[in-house]
């Protein structure tokens, strides 16, 4: 018994009288003002939706989970000469919610470059003191671009016009009844619109026109496309504005797309008719790359496109295409196009990793693309599931980065003369690695663009750095000199200068993407960012891995919410993580943690006057709490006092011989050396919470690296102590030292504080470095 009162009072006395005095401050304070749960770890059950049997608890999907479908069949024809497009498109739509539809809702994305669009009049715009002559014209005295749709006809099953009411890029169509659950409805729109260069008036899709007349065009959000209807939102009929992208139903695509003759197409889904398109050279070609999985091959050279580069051809030819279970289509289409492929074995299956570029990006495009498609399947696969399409293509577009199902644009363009700058080089692999990444977020994992851009953007960007970092490894050649690939997103440093920003344009990550301020930063880094810090340093490789895969199954081919990837990665780790979504997604608070305060104490054979203190306050004697270790902070008046009477116990033996009578001899020598006692006070002048990791440097060199959970945190939001026991003298702490919880000011992070450098000896620490 004597040896629990003495734990328990050591431990009470030493660090506890003045955080009981303080718990009682508190709660007289509760009592006479009263306060609401700020709590940063109080769960998020005010922010969540109720669970319920379409989205479970545990962030699967529930037993009444449905999703509707849209299978399209589509004849599109490419006028290369009046650069427009055409289609006729026959769409079956599947009720399979409990709900009756009265109507159907039709997405017209081309619709945001009507003449009449109010897109751009939805931004601020004052007069620029100076302008390039392009942007003058463009913004003063140019015509507005006539590319919204042009709808001919909507008809139903047996030709009857269906009446139809356009909303600028929405188009609702009344069915001739309400449907019911469990039926189809089908219905036909004929459309025509003139295409865009996106090269001079940007966009998502469009052309590039050369010098010599050519175009190579990149084509996508191009038919009328159904909008989604889910238990969550309805109908998603948010207007497109531009910036929040897609939120779409699966389907299944049979699509026949007539072009030029002499043009190089390829597109989502499966080629159906490639031996009317290819050549028997081609042919060959392609059956090689089949079963080549460490080089690419050359389906269509060069020589060839550059042979084709004057012949515009006046004759047809009509590409078929067939795609199952996806959310959407697009192609790439030109005369000018070299097109490579290789081979990637993905779960025991072989995939195609394709390129198509103009001779303009190589020779760039010709050594790298293709690897980087590949490599990025390999990456992306491990992290979430076996890639399930049968080919991933990476098209070649200036000033683009754009994704779609199987196919995505990519940009990156040597100079005239074929050299390249390392960030040429690098923005072009890392723009490859994202845009293919996409297929998995949210082509397949199919979260509501529209709505939460960071479901998809930020956590492509997450894994995106791990395929970076993977590509260096499989790649050394690819990136040296340097030892590991230069991600420009990711590390918890490199959100530094974002997370200490001006707060008036700063936005939670959980904003409606048309009104995020910052777009790049919020969207992208931040969540990447927070899933890094998540992975390396709160949960573990091992336990958020799982729990990503976890998520990505579940999920995939399905619609979730930013709740239902929550609470799977909880579901999935065991690792209460409310308090990291609460303050990494729903705020813009920051993190700053430091060291303020070293106190140094000895034991004293006799009471300390904060324990009689304390004693006396509740009318006892120290003696009545029975045998005691009393603690005194080394250079105090005390300290000295006690040390003339021969109070102080200045070694382990001696205080384990004090100790003695409490303790067998076989617990003692069971017992730590400890020769110094420290009490550590630690700060958080930031709104975030994080684990608090600290690295201890003792006298002989050495260190040590303790991770205190962020549940530190849980009673004190602005500051904590820690007793640490030592056989060594601390000489140094310093918090998060490899930069690893985004900490904006480090100059509070090292005891003994780090005197400010002057200019010269800033100069002078950056010589010694290099």
């Amino acid at each position: 018994m004597k040896k629990i009162v003495i734990a328990f009072s050591m431990s009470f006395l030493l660090f506890g009288v003045t955080g009981y005095a303080q718990q009682q401050e508190g709660a007289k304070s509760e009592r006479e003002l009263g306060h609401t749960n700020e709590n940063k770890f109080k769960q998020m059950y005010d922010e969540f939706a109720t669970p319920n049997m379409f989205r479970t608890g545990s962030g699967a999907p529930g037993p009444a989970y449905y999703q509707q479908q849209a299978d399209y069949k589509m004849d599109i024809e490419l006028d290369d000469e009046n650069k427009k497009i055409y289609g006729k498109e026959t769409i079956t739509y599947t009720n399979n919610s409990p709900d009756v539809l009265e109507f159907l809702w039709v997405q017209l994305d081309q619709n945001v470059r009507a003449k009449d669009s109010k897109s751009p009049l939805i931004e601020p715009s004052g007069v620029d003191i100076a302008a390039q002559p392009s942007q003058f014209v463009s913004k003063y005295l140019a015509e507005p671009f006539d590319g919204g749709f042009n709808i001919t006809a909507v008809k139903d099953e047996a030709g009857s016009a269906l009446p139809h009411t356009i909303n600028r890029t929405m188009m609702r169509v009344e069915m001739p009844k309400p449907l019911q659950p469990g039926n189809k409805f089908v219905f036909s729109i004929d459309w025509w619109y003139n295409i865009n260069d996106h090269v001079n008036g940007r966009g998502r899709s469009g052309y590039e026109e050369f010098e010599d007349g050519n175009r190579a065009y990149v084509i996508a959000q191009f038919y009328p496309r159904m909008a989604v209807y889910n238990d969550v939102e309805g109908w998603q009929n948010h207007q497109f504005w531009g910036r929040g992208e897609f939120a779409l139903p699966f389907g299944n695509f049979d699509v026949n797309i007539t072009v030029p003759a002499d043009h190089i197409l390829d597109a989502t889904g499966m080629l159906v008719n490639r031996k009317d398109v290819f050549t028997k050279d081609m042919m060959k070609r392609y059956e090689k790359a089949k079963k080549s999985y460490d080089e690419p091959v050359v389906i269509v050279t060069q020589k060839e496109a550059e042979a084709k580069e004057k012949s515009f051809a006046k004759d047809k030819k009509t590409w078929s295409f067939k795609a199952e279970m996806v959310r959407d289509f697009g192609f790439a289409t030109s005369r000018r196009f070299i097109w490579d492929m290789m081979a990637v074995k993905v779960g025991g299956k072989d995939v195609m990793a394709v390129s198509m570029y103009p001779k303009e990006g190589n020779p760039l495009w010709e050594d790298w693309s293709t690897k980087v498609v590949a490599s990025t399947l390999k990456s992306y696969s491990r992290m979430t599931f076996d890639y399930p399409y049968h080919k991933a293509i990476s098209v070649h577009a200036k000033n683009q980065g754009m994704e779609y199902p199987m196919i995505c644009w990519n940009y990156g363009r040597p100079n005239e003369d074929g050299t390249y700058s390392d960030r040429v080089k690098y923005g072009m692999m890392s723009v490859i690695i994202h845009e293919v990444g996409h297929n998995f977020f949210p082509m397949i994992v199919n979260s509501d663009e529209r709505q939460w851009t960071w479901m998809d953007e930020g956590l492509n960007t997450f894994v995106q750095y791990v395929a970076e970092q993977d590509f260096g490894e499989w790649y050394p050649d690819a990136i040296a000199p340097l030892k590991k690939y230069p991600s420009r997103r990711g590390p918890a440093d490199k959100i530094v200068p974002y997370m200490s920003g001006n707060q008036e344009f700063l936005s939670p990550i959980m904003t409606q993407s048309n009104n995020i301020h910052q777009f790049g930063a919020n969207a992208y880094a931040k969540p990447a960012t927070g899933l890094n810090i998540l992975r390396e340093t709160v949960m573990g490789r091992e336990l958020f891995d799982y729990s990503f895969r976890t998520y990505s199954q579940r999920w995939m081919f399905k619609h979730p919410t930013p709740e239902d990837f929550f609470r799977t990665m909880e579901d999935a780790s065991a690792v209460d993580l409310d308090w990291f979504w609460r303050g990494w997604f729903y705020t813009t608070d920051y993190t700053d943690m430091g060291v303020t305060d070293v106190t140094k104490y000895v034991v004293s054979k006799e009471p300390n006057q904060r324990a009689k203190d304390f004693a006396a306050a509740r009318g006892a004697s120290i003696e009545d709490f029975g045998p005691l270790v009393f603690m005194v902070e080394e250079g105090s008046e005390e300290y000295t006092e006690m040390k003339k009477k021969g109070s102080i116990i200045e070694d382990t033996k001696t205080l384990k011989e004090y100790l003695m009578d409490n303790f067998s001899i076989q617990e003692a020598k069971e017992m730590k050396n400890p020769k110094y006692f420290y009490e550590v006070t630690f700060e958080k002048p930031g709104g975030l919470v994080m684990p608090l990791i600290v690295e201890y440097t003792y006298e002989d060199g050495s260190t040590e690296t303790v991770t205190y959970p962020a549940e530190i945190w849980r009673k004190n939001d602005d500051e904590v102590k820690r007793a640490i026991p030592t056989d060594k003298a601390i000489t140094k702490i310093t918090v998060d030292p490899n930069q690893e919880t985004a900490d904006i000011d480090t100059s509070n992070n090292s005891w003994p504080k780090r005197k400010k450098l002057g200019e010269f000896d800033k100069f002078k620490d950056k010589i010694k470095g290099e």
